[in-house]
């Protein structure tokens, strides 16, 4: 069994943990998002939601298929959250009548009304990042960069 443990490490280099990208991406964004959590919790939100509502807060009606888009998230992730927001009264659906496949999406006055109390948290959070501006910078561009590359699947 030892034997076969050195093996792995030896001989497979590409399945040693230091040596994914996946990994840190994954690592810093969990410990990023954490970071969120204590001024979301008590506006009783999740960090998904929240950023549903800010595309909701810049542009007042999204298809949930916009809404998808922009957040690279499925819309089984997207409708439940949505479900939920809108039973809490924060967002309204209703069925495009050009297209009933078509779920629009449109914040309510409370829902606004929560953009006051979460004015401040990109500046709370963005204090955590203890690296330079223009570090910070290359690192959002570089992260678009990859949000914007097509992947290419496996079986190719």
């Amino acid at each position: 069994m030892e034997k076969n443990l050195q093996q792995t490490t030896d001989d497979y280099p590409q399945l040693k943990l230091e040596n994914q990208l996946c990994f840190p991406l994954y690592a810093c964004a969990r410990k990023v998002i954490n970071q969120y959590n204590p001024y979301l919790k008590p506006l009783g939100i999740t960090y998904t939601q929240y950023l549903v509502f800010l595309v909701l807060w810049e542009q007042q009606e999204a298809t949930v298929g916009e809404i998808c888009r922009r957040l690279f998230l499925d819309n089984g992730t997207i409708t439940p959250l949505i479900k939920k927001m809108e039973k809490d009264g924060y967002v309204v659906r209703k069925r495009s009548e050009e297209d009933e496949r078509v779920v629009k999406v449109s914040i309510t006055e409370k829902g606004i009304a929560l953009r006051e109390d979460a004015k401040d948290i990109p500046f709370s959070v963005g204090g955590c990042l203890a690296i330079p501006g223009e570090d910070a910078a290359e690192l959002y561009r570089l992260l678009y960069q990859l949000l914007d590359m097509p992947l290419r699947s496996s079986d190719q």
